[in-house]
């Protein structure tokens, strides 16, 4: 049976609001888990959530755009947060930022041509003591330098090459597979 990805992105939510339970509380959990897993919260998304927790859409709407790490645009594989905070400026905040644009070729608020990579502020990191402080998915990096910034795009873009390599291997296998 063929199951369109919207049916699928479907069961996929009402799977994740039986998990958290069907009501209010389920809200933040149900869009973090979307943003992880599609990289963004679709309009469709919040029309589907809004149906299943009997909730206006615009309510969906206004706690996906307050949230900054729920987001309703695409953004890159590899989201890039570094902190804005003063203690992260005095730190030398200003030349990771500039390194960061000038590696990927983007400002802050864009992702790459490529879709690898974006860049965002973060408010605060909780890492004051150690800034400059940058987080990068789930991963927070401190002490940053110009310097560090290669090595830690250069750690990203080796997990592009190991999965362009897998990548490339089923589709080697996949016509071996057919026969």
């Amino acid at each position: 049976m063929l199951v369109s990805e919207r049916e699928q992105l479907r069961a996929n939510i009402e799977r994740q609001i039986q998990d958290y339970g069907n009501n209010r509380s389920a809200l933040i959990p149900v869009l973090q888990e979307v943003q992880l897993k599609y990289g963004h919260v679709s309009e469709y998304v919040m029309q589907v959530v809004a149906d299943i927790l009997n909730i206006h859409p615009v309510e969906i709407y206004g706690v996906a755009s307050f949230y900054s790490f729920i987001g309703h645009k695409q953004k890159g594989r590899f989201i890039i947060r570094l902190c804005r905070t003063i203690s992260c400026d005095m730190q030398g905040k200003d030349r990771v930022a500039r390194q960061l644009e000038n590696d990927l070729g983007i400002r802050f608020g864009e992702t790459t041509p490529d879709g690898n990579f974006t860049l965002e502020w973060a408010n605060c990191l909780g890492m004051c003591d150690q800034g400059p402080a940058m987080l990068v998915n789930e991963r927070i990096y401190t002490q940053v330098t110009p310097d560090s910034v290669h090595d830690i795009l250069e750690e990203c873009r080796k997990v592009f090459g190991v999965h362009t390599l897998q990548e490339k291997e089923m589709l080697c296998e996949l016509p071996t597979q057919a026969k």
